[in-house]
């Protein structure tokens, strides 16, 4: 293998070129990895090598230490530690440190980022010991392009996210800081050596832990990073912003000594540089400060609630600085830009976001300076004036008294409206996102007969003016409907007056030729919302828009033939998503009713799926729309499966759209739920599908938790006939049983654990309740004892959710229900069941239903182990 050229190849504009190449490696790394870490590590540290080339080698290298999966990520990191004897690590090591060095500061960038590979797998196991130190020497010694590149390696190492080298990291803080410290003071006289050292400083900070705690090391830490805030170089500014930032949401405690001293004014000046990066992370500080200081404020409360004396230190940085950090962010929302994207984060954007935390962390404190700036400017002949101060008082309806707002509120609504028709867009667009924060956060003070005609009237206006105001309108019709949905299946609501006026609105903005398709999409989000959310006084008008959504529908159909352009197949597909999740909004508000439309419904949807492209997300809907019509008809969707099957069968076997495979998952529970024993003829199919998803490869470990629960829902389905497949069923479950996370383990790993055990007590509940419904709990006997051994694994693992403990308890309850003579009483006599049930019944965290699991389970306990009958659960 010609190693420059495949390099080169490696970035090749072509794609089958760059492919090849790419599959060249990976080849070689299988058949040799110590001669190709050997290869590329030379190939890096050649000098006389083209740049482009020694980039390549570094991407090469990088790739081959890395994985987004983490079992993955712990395959290649065997390899390094298996594969490669120790004089091969050496000289590797050896030539990866030595281009740090390299005049080529992306060689060097490349060295950093494949020594910080190397340390990840190293220094957890006490290997490498020098390298710490070596860093260290460069930084205080070595030549500027060397002490930027050290540092620069240092950065990528605390970066980390790997759970071992941050747990081993503490341990080598001196040398960390004794680097990053050096490099950032203001004697350092290269930018760029400053401005790395600054940025490492920042990614080390939550390993200096002990250092922090030590008041002189904490102080001279402190008094660098002050200083790097007046720094000439704006990247050094906007690193040493970063700093404090960081330092805030991790050493709040220590930071009273500081914001006295210097961080109040250093911020408050920052908020006011002319260097919008610089001004931005000035805010941010003080979002951060309010962040840290609403979780205060939380934390306090629920330890005050539960009997606790000791209290996290709180110290008001947020309500001492009222008076002085409200007028900057105030008069930073006057900069917008009238050009700027919607995801464009700017000054203003970044000063909006604060003020809203603001007003949450000092509640009524924050009105009179906001109420103050809006009297002065909403009037104002400036549009950004205009704009600031409508932006402003709908950032504050979050935080202060509702008994302060809701006059204010209710005075306001009528200019608010009124703003509407300003003649500039954005001040338009402001007001319609204050009017719909006003609807979700203090929907009490909108009046019914006061508000409700002209603000509907204002919002419709507004979405028909300009797309760009399309999102915040929609939002705000949105949280419009939810606030005036009234109890659940009233009669009628505020809104049905304005029902049929609104739904034949939302139609005609759907239907304009100059809708494009952001504007399309939200109006089909808002009449979701007005159908989900609609009195029974106005079913019949939801049952007459499923004719013009189903014609829509319809329509669109033979255009699946007609697009060829990309843009129109993608504008095609989000016009579909959008009318199916209209028709699903309908079935579930009709329920029943829509039997008269089933037919039509099915044929349509079928037919879509029939013409849809491949790799199309449309289908998923499709499929949520089935599930929808089968929760709504229950047995009586029965006749659709013959016509449906064999596109469900498809999805189920379709392991390259996983997405498609897992939507086909979940509907399999949905239809078997519905049918119950009418589902039995299309079970066989489908238990093949769902083993053999079980055993794939190529589908990721997230779904088998909800093929475990699918295993449930058919056994309560078919009853009896469940007897076919359990031994394969409890044989799975018994060895999905002995997955445990390390403690050691990532948080995915243990977010998995998690799921999987709740998967597999939802499959033994189903199980359970279906033999015990055919009166063949006999054939459950072989398993009891597996089944308590995993209770009790999920009693001693202090990882465990709600949904699992309620799933525990079902399978705790059910179990003792179907042996009601107390065969079983000894495993329920176990001091650990007493505990794990009393631990969930008195959680108060715990929602009803899973108290209430817990109670039921508790008395079919006292049952079982009295020996005396058992009642069914209901």
């Amino acid at each position: 293998m010609d190693v420059n050229q495949v390099l080169e190849s490696t970035l090749s504009p072509d794609a089958t070129t760059r492919g090849n190449a790419e599959k060249q490696l990976l080849q070689a790394a299988e058949v040799d990895f110590s001669g190709y870490v050997t290869t590329l590590a030379q190939e890096l540290a050649n000098e006389s090598a083209q740049p482009h080339i020694r980039t390549a080698a570094g991407i090469a290298l990088k790739n081959s230490f890395s994985s987004r999966e983490y079992a993955r990520l712990r395959e290649v990191q065997q390899r390094w530690l298996q594969q490669v004897d120790t004089e091969v690590k050496r000289q590797v090591k050896v030539l990866a440190l030595g281009t740090l060095s390299s005049s080529d500061a992306r060689a060097g960038q490349s060295a950093a980022q494949f020594i910080a590979s190397i340390a990840a797998i190293e220094i957890p196991r006490d290997q490498w010991p020098e390298l710490m130190p070596t860093l260290v020497q460069s930084v205080g010694e070595g030549a500027d392009h060397l002490k930027q590149a050290s540092l620069t390696t240092i950065g990528f190492i605390c970066e980390t996210e790997d759970n071992d080298l941050r747990d081993s990291l503490a341990q080598h803080s001196n040398a960390i800081l004794t680097a990053v410290v050096q490099g950032a003071r203001k004697e350092e006289t290269n930018a760029d050596v400053r401005n790395a050292a600054i940025s490492a400083l920042g990614d080390s900070l939550e390993f200096v832990r002990t250092n922090f705690e030590n008041e002189g090391e904490r102080n001279y830490i402190m008094q660098v990073i002050c200083e790097a805030t007046q720094s000439e170089d704006n990247r050094i500014q906007q690193g040493a912003f970063g700093c404090l930032n960081r330092i805030m949401g991790l050493y709040y405690d220590k930071m009273r000594f500081y914001m006295e001293k210097a961080l109040f004014g250093l911020t408050i000046m920052g908020m006011k540089s002319e260097e919008e990066d610089v001004a931005k992370l000035a805010v941010e500080f003080w979002c951060t400060v309010c962040e840290e200081e609403i979780a205060i404020e939380d934390d306090n409360a629920q330890a005050q609630a539960e009997g606790a004396t000791e209290m996290r230190p709180y110290f008001n940085f947020s309500r001492v600085a009222t008076t002085e950090v409200v007028p900057v962010l105030l008069l930073l929302l006057t900069k917008q830009d009238e050009d700027a994207a919607d995801d464009d984060y700017n000054v203003a954007r970044a000063a909006y976001q604060c003020l809203q935390l603001y007003a949450q962390a000092v509640g009524n404190a924050i009105i009179p300076p906001v109420l103050g700036f809006v009297e002065a400017n909403l009037r104002h002949e400036d549009w950004n004036n205009r704009d600031a101060a409508v932006s402003a008082f709908g950032a504050v309806v979050e935080g202060p008294d509702d008994a302060m707002l809701h006059p204010l509120v209710q005075q306001a609504l009528p200019v608010l409206i009124g703003m509407m028709d300003d003649k500039v867009v954005q001040v338009k667009d402001s007001a319609a996102y204050a009017l719909g924060r006003i609807c979700e956060s203090v929907p009490d003070a909108i009046d019914a007969s006061t508000h409700l005609p002209s603000l509907i009237t204002s919002l419709f206006g507004g979405l028909s003016s300009n797309p760009k105001m399309a999102a915040s309108c929609c939002w705000a019709l949105m949280n419009l409907a939810d606030r005036f949905a009234g109890e659940p299946g009233c009669q009628e609501n505020p809104l049905s007056k304005h029902f049929q006026e609104s739904i034949t609105h939302l139609l005609a903005v759907t239907e304009r030729n100059e809708a494009d398709n952001q504007l399309r999409t939200a109006a089909y989000e808002v009449l979701n919302s007005f159908v989900t959310n609609a009195a029974t006084d106005s079913l019949p008008m939801v049952a007459k828009l499923s004719d013009v959504i189903l014609q829509r529908l319809e329509g669109t159909i033979p255009m699946q033939s007609q697009v060829v352009a990309v843009e129109d197949r993608i504008t095609l597909e989000e016009m579909q998503t959008s009318l199916v999740s209209v028709l699903i909004a309908i079935i579930g508000r009709l329920e029943r009713e829509i039997k008269p439309q089933s037919d039509r419904i099915m044929r349509t949807l079928l037919e879509v799926l029939r013409t849809v492209g491949p790799k199309s997300s449309v289908p998923d809907t499709v499929f949520a729309g089935v599930g929808a019509l089968a929760n709504a008809l229950e047995e009586d969707f029965a006749p659709y499966m013959e016509a449906f099957s064999q596109p469900l069968y498809n999805a189920l076997g379709n392991q390259e759209e996983p997405g498609l495979c897992s939507m086909a998952i979940g509907l399999v529970s949905d239809i078997v739920r519905s049918l119950g024993e009418l589902s039995q003829p299309y079970c066989d199919t489908f238990m093949n599908y769902l083993l053999d998803n079980l055993r794939s490869t190529s589908l990721s470990n997230q779904f088998k938790p909800a093929i475990l629960q699918c295993f449930g829902d058919i056994a309560q389905a078919i009853s009896g006939h469940f007897e076919t497949y359990l031994s394969v069923v409890a044989q799975v479950l018994q060895q999905a049983s002995s997955v445990n996370a390390s403690a050691d383990g990532s948080y995915e790993m243990l977010e998995y654990v998690i799921s999987l055990r709740e998967g597999i007590m939802d499959a033994w509940g189903g199980i359970i309740l279906a033999m015990k419904a055919s009166k063949k709990t006999p054939l459950l006997q072989p398993y009891i004892e597996s089944i308590f051994h995993l209770l009790s694994l999920v009693w001693q693992d202090q990882n465990r959710s709600e949904g699992l403990l309620r799933s525990a308890m079902g399978v705790i309850g059910d179990l003792a229900d179907a042996f009601p003579g107390g065969e079983y009483a000894k495993y329920y006599r176990a001091d650990w069941i007493t505990h794990m049930i009393k631990e969930t019944k008195c959680n108060r965290e715990f929602s009803s239903r899973t108290i209430d699991t817990a109670r039921w389970a508790r008395e079919q306990v006292k049952r079982q182990t009295s020996g005396a009958q058992g009642v069914q659960q209901t």
